[in-house]
């Protein structure tokens, strides 16, 4: 169990303590979820950066890394929904994306093929994260001027989303044919 496996195993703990101060009528319960969710994704860069670092890459690490950041991703996601802050269709569409490729990446491991993270699909996590941030936060800086910078960011989101699907889905369409 190295450092950045422990920081994965961290940030899957860190969803349910998350989920709390944000759901529950706890004094400055959103701001400190969206501190937790700040620190939670800085750990998914943290994680991957040491394990390539110091050659700690893991199959543990390989599977769990992204299972953490969909937990993270959709306890968010679902949470502000049910906040009335998002709408279900905008979690349906990224909730789908993620089961899609989480299958398609179970059978290419049993076919004994590893499907790496593309940039599309570290776009979408990183756009997601904005975007969840910063609905969080209640858009602030950008309330007080009017600018509507939380849902700019979603739709962004939604959209790379749905891009980096049909990136992965076409470039290992092969694994698919089997």
């Amino acid at each position: 169990m190295n450092l950045a496996n422990k920081l994965t195993i961290l940030r899957i703990m860190l969803v349910p303590i998350f989920m709390i101060f944000l759901l529950n009528k706890i004094p400055y319960g959103v701001t400190i979820a969206a501190v937790i969710f700040t620190f939670a994704a800085i750990t998914d860069t943290l994680d991957g950066y040491i394990a390539r670092k110091k050659n700690q890459i893991t199959n543990f690490g390989k599977f769990m890394d992204p299972l953490a950041d969909k937990l993270l991703v959709s306890a968010a996601l679902i949470s502000l929904v049910q906040m009335g802050k998002l709408s279900a269709w905008v979690v349906m569409i990224i909730i789908a994306r993620e089961f899609t490729i989480s299958i398609l990446r179970a059978v290419a491991a049993a076919e004994g093929v590893v499907i790496a993270a593309s940039w599309w699909g570290k776009a979408k996590t990183i756009t997601q994260i904005v975007a969840i941030i910063f609905i969080l936060i209640d858009n602030f800086p950008f309330s007080y001027i009017g600018f509507p910078f939380a849902s700019i960011m979603m739709y962004i989101a939604v959209i790379i989303t749905v891009l980096s699907g049909v990136d992965y889905i076409r470039i290992n369409q092969h694994i698919l044919k089997h």
